[in-house]
């Protein structure tokens, strides 16, 4: 039977990831927490890396866990080359190999622009730009190690990169984020380029505005959401759940043909819908 064929891997039995080993960071709340619980329901292997909040990361495995899966937490700091190569280490001692990579950590530090200070911009860029080399280097190298084994998956190896609807909208006051997640955009590509020949497919996630705990102020009321609903066509604000089925199906398979892409999940926001009865 064609891996692609089987049961396992189908969408209707949501277990076409099994066997398959993946690392999530920034794991321990938010979109990372859903991503990796969806992972582990798919049949993935999942370490939740984490760099502050161990008890929530440890609530995630417990999770996993509970609903039968299998995953590990594993505390590093993507900006850091020793301890990625570190957190890498640990997956692979653990489950021999790794399939699959979420870069998903990432963090804002605002300010307007004249008065952010090269700490507050470099800081964003070290984890939501280098983190994400970091880690997709660290990644790809264990993916062209071990190469394409058939009975786990069609390609050697998935990365994902979690980006933004910023990566294409500017974002006054958040010129740092904005940069960073242009950055990823590019880098993601360029990845996509070169690392194809070698089976590894390279993709993105935009994610649109999301109710999680970094924006809370922006949902948590009536009058905020219905702010921030003037700018959703669809007319929902997303749920994290909408980003981790979508990063599940991108690893899979399912998507095998899918190679340096970026999955806008924001409800049209990038449609730009203010323009909607201007035309």
């Amino acid at each position: 039977m064609n891996i692609a064929d089987s049961p396992e891997r189908t969408l209707g039995g949501m277990r076409f990831l099994q066997g398959q080993r993946a690392v999530v960071t920034g794991a321990a709340s938010g979109i990372g927490a859903e991503v990796a619980r969806a992972l582990a329901a798919a049949g993935a292997h999942v370490v939740v890396n984490y760099t502050a909040g161990a008890e929530r990361a440890r609530k995630v495995v417990h999770d996993i866990q509970q609903a039968g899966g299998t995953a590990l937490d594993v505390q590093a700091d993507v900006s850091r080359e020793d301890q990625v190569q570190a957190l890498f280490a640990r997956a692979i001692e653990a489950w021999g190999s790794v399939d699959i990579l979420i870069n998903n950590a990432g963090l804002q530090r605002d300010a307007a622009f004249h008065e952010m200070t090269l700490a507050q911009w470099q800081n964003v860029l070290d984890v939501n730009l280098t983190g994400q080399f970091l880690c997709s280097r660290a990644a790809a190298r264990e993916f062209m190690r071990r190469g394409v084994q058939a009975n786990v998956s069609r390609a050697a190896g998935k990365i994902i990169c979690m980006s933004s609807v910023h990566d294409v909208i500017p974002w006054s006051g958040h010129a740092n984020y904005a940069a960073s997640k242009g950055g990823v955009a590019m880098l993601m590509k360029s990845l996509a380029q070169e690392l194809a020949p070698h089976r590894i497919r390279v993709n993105a996630i935009s994610p649109g505005a999301i109710k999680t705990p970094i924006n809370t102020d922006a949902w948590a009321t009536p009058e905020a959401e219905a702010r921030l609903l003037r700018l959703i066509p669809y007319g929902r604000v997303g749920e994290t759940a909408d980003i981790a089925r979508a990063c599940v199906w991108l690893a899979s398979d399912q998507s095998d043909y899918i190679n340096g892409a970026t999955l806008y999940v924001d409800g049209g926001m990038t449609l730009y819908p203010e323009f909607a009865g201007n035309g």
